[in-house]
């Protein structure tokens, strides 16, 4: 009897295509900055991907999974470290989050030489877009040129004639001037990289008033924005200089930054207001939970979470084939919070872009909201350089 019993129950398992395996929690590590000013960064993707997971019953695609959070203080060799730890300690089947740039150029080698998919919740540089790509890699977020050329548009269309450019001194700084200037013909009067976690922008503030631009671009999240924003409006500049940015004006920044901050611009793939049902019942859902307004880093890792739900699902929970895990995750077979959502042959987003600004909801709380579609099916230049192995 035992042995008929055990036959039937294998035969089943075959039937419904699980691997022997697939009844063991499936392992997630995820990989965030959650240390220091940056912290909301990592703390909206990892609430974003975690609240999907709630909603599955904490499952994924059928599954259910073990989440391994690790924090890489901003720090590349300290996120080396620790994703060798989740490949070769934890084992996990995925790697997902990564914040900055600087932190992805650390551990992308590592994990997809190990043939483990890697799901970018944020960072995407430009190295990893083009010649770099891999098929280990996808991302649901952006290519970090793509938000920063909005920017640079709307610049241009408005006619402004003159900008002054200020990034952090790493790869994603480097990528966002890029963007900018893709699309902005106007004279750069100054272009100004300061240290990655600065906090005091005096020097560079006396030097935008003694420059006079029509123009300020810029892109410093968390904690750098936070101080930025106000030390700009303190300095007065706000009376005689249009304040343009990207990651700068947020849901992760408006909280500190409140009133200061309202009526500047920024750019994004995504806001709390973006009609339609998904981002409706997301954002619903995400408040309620949390009692704070999402953020496109929030709205990332939520993409994330179905991104990998709706893969597992398609292989049945069999992750053995790696080709028919990666051929899943490049259907992209969900319904993101932003709507148009398709990939790339690099693997990054085909998806629009809009200029938003912050403003104040009725109910008191400060959030971004749509203005105008910059951008429609938007993907990004680096992929004719992508030769997909």
């Amino acid at each position: 009897m035992r042995k008929v019993l055990t036959a039937a129950l294998v035969a089943a398992g075959v039937g419904m295509g699980f691997a022997a395996n697939a009844a063991e929690p499936m392992k997630i590590g995820m990989m965030l900055t959650l240390s220091g000013p940056p912290a909301v960064l990592g703390k909206h993707i990892r609430d974003g991907f975690q609240l999907f997971v709630d909603q599955q019953g904490g499952k994924l695609g059928g599954r259910d999974v073990e989440i391994v959070v690790a924090d890489d203080e901003l720090k590349p060799d300290v996120a080396l470290t620790k994703v060798k730890g989740l490949l070769e300690r934890d084992k996990v089947d995925f790697v997902a989050g990564v914040v900055f740039s600087n932190i992805l150029q650390a551990i992308y080698r590592p994990v997809t030489e190990s043939e483990t998919f890697l799901i970018g919740a944020n960072a995407g540089t430009s190295t990893f877009a083009g010649k770099g790509c891999s098929p280990y890699f996808f991302s649901t977020s952006w290519q970090n040129d793509q938000i920063h050329e909005v920017m640079g548009k709307y610049a241009q269309d408005k006619g402004f004639k003159s900008a002054f450019l200020l990034t952090p001194n790493y790869q994603a700084g480097k990528d966002s001037v890029a963007g900018f200037k893709r699309h902005f013909k106007g004279e750069v009067v100054d272009e100004v990289y300061t240290k990655l976690g600065n906090l005091d922008f005096s020097a560079e503030l006396a030097k935008i008033a003694a420059a006079k631009p029509e123009v300020v671009f810029t892109f410093m999240p968390g904690g750098m924005g936070v101080n930025l924003v106000k030390q700009f409006k303190q300095a007065g500049l706000d009376k005689s200089v249009t304040f343009l940015s990207a990651f700068t004006v947020d849901e992760t920044t408006l909280p500190a930054t409140k009133d200061d901050a309202v009526g500047l611009f920024s750019s994004s793939q995504w806001t709390p207001d973006l009609d339609n049902a998904a981002n409706k019942a997301f954002v619903e859902a995400f408040e309620a939970k949390y009692g704070y307004v999402p953020s496109l880093y929030a709205s990332q890792g939520f993409d994330a979470a179905q991104l990998i739900d709706s893969a597992v699902r398609a292989v049945k929970g069999d992750l053995s084939d790696k080709k028919a895990v990666g051929a899943a995750l490049k259907k992209a077979d969900f319904a993101s919070v932003r709507g148009d959502f398709k990939y790339n042959t690099n693997h990054f987003p085909i998806q629009d872009y809009y200029l938003v600004k912050a403003v104040k909801r009725a109910d008191g709380m400060y959030a971004t909201s749509v203005v105008e579609k910059v951008f429609d099916d938007y993907g990004d230049v680096y992929a004719s350089e992508c030769k997909m192995k």
